[in-house]
């Protein structure tokens, strides 16, 4: 196949996505595939002349490493100037390909808008469509889907730049951006002071925030492929919290898959993540991220329509789990989004 990998873009977890792009990109060449690999801002201004002379190329793709701190997106803005998220080029490169794997995170990638783009183009593109992209990336509409359909999360309340009169929550709970992702922006708060620091932090990357009751106890996650929930992880962090820095820098976390968990829990997670899925209008594949109190309660925190693909990530340790190596992992997400097209086989 001829595949268009897109990554980068101008979101808090562009770095992220350039290591998911890179692996990506690697592994689906080593599995036969003609690959090109694209940055969503940047772009690939020699496609709009001749998008599918670039299948032909060779191009050296290097496994990006993901830093400790999120990237300057003043800077990166400022390197390619002009107006707009896409880059030249993106969409007669995606047009001329037979689907584009999307190995973005965060942001417009995420969050529908690309993907309402490439609806508009009949560009056929892996994970969930706009709808379900949408839904997932606004946590303030999840947590009203999810009590709705009688899915546990933490309560909480939600802020916006500039409102007065806020009242101090209950401590300790937890600050994050309404839309973020990576834990860009998060914090977990003890106290007053922390409180103030932990809004001006998530303020700092969007206008909305969302205020939750801190749950103690154990993370774990699942990933979905095709409707049908993945092997179950626990996630146990060697210092503080699952934060930016202990979800990509290697040895700071440990992830346990399966987990340990009675059959009965595991099989209760992995029941209520299909949910999750359905209930998101979620397509293809994505992951679940729970909570479990000391009572065995679970809560559900969010959805990934995108899932990390890095070589920390979280999906490709459930599919080693399952018997599937990388590029098996990759391939095998390209044929579940083709159904969406009415086409199921690579």
């Amino acid at each position: 196949m001829d595949i268009v990998v897109l990554c980068g873009g101008l979101s808090q977890e562009r770095d992220v996505s350039i290591s998911t792009g890179t692996c990506a990109a690697r592994a689906l060449r080593e599995r036969g595939h003609r690959v090109v690999l694209a940055d969503l801002f940047f772009g690939r201004p020699e496609a709009v002349e001749d998008p599918r002379a670039l299948f032909s190329r060779e191009d050296p793709v290097n496994i990006y490493a993901v830093g400790e701190k999120e990237p300057d997106l003043a800077a990166v803005r400022a390197r390619r100037g002009g107006r707009g998220l896409l880059g030249p080029g993106i969409v007669e490169l995606c047009q001329a390909a037979d689907i584009t794997f999307l190995a973005l995170h965060g942001g417009p990638g995420e969050n529908g808008q690309l993907q309402a783009c490439l609806d508009m183009y009949e560009i056929p593109y892996t994970g969930s469509g706009y709808l379900g992209s949408a839904l997932a990336m606004d946590k303030e509409i999840t947590k009203c889907l999810f009590a709705q359909e009688g899915i546990s999360t933490p309560p909480g309340i939600t802020l916006h730049r500039g409102d007065a009169g806020r009242t101090l929550p209950a401590f300790p709970c937890v600050v994050k951006p309404c839309s973020g992702g990576s834990s860009v922006g998060t914090s977990v708060v003890t106290d007053a002071a922390q409180y103030e620091d932990a809004l001006s932090a998530a303020f700092a990357c969007e206008d909305t925030v969302l205020v939750e009751q801190y749950i103690k106890g154990r993370e774990l996650t699942v990933g979905i492929m095709d409707g049908r929930a993945m092997p179950v992880i626990e996630i146990i962090p060697r210092q503080g919290f699952y934060d930016y820095k202990n979800k990509y820098q290697a040895g700071l976390t440990t992830e346990l898959c399966p987990a340990p968990l009675t059959p009965e829990e595991t099989a209760q997670i992995q029941r209520l993540a299909e949910k999750v899925y359905r209930t998101l209008h979620l397509q293809a594949y994505a992951r679940a991220d729970f909570l479990m109190d000391g009572t065995g309660e679970l809560y559900c925190l969010e959805a990934n329509t995108l899932p990390g693909m890095t070589p920390t990530s979280l999906i490709p340790q459930m599919a080693a789990a399952e018997g599937m190596d990388y590029g098996a992992l990759c391939e095998r997400i390209i044929e579940v989004s083709m159904k969406k097209y009415g086409r199921g086989q690579l």
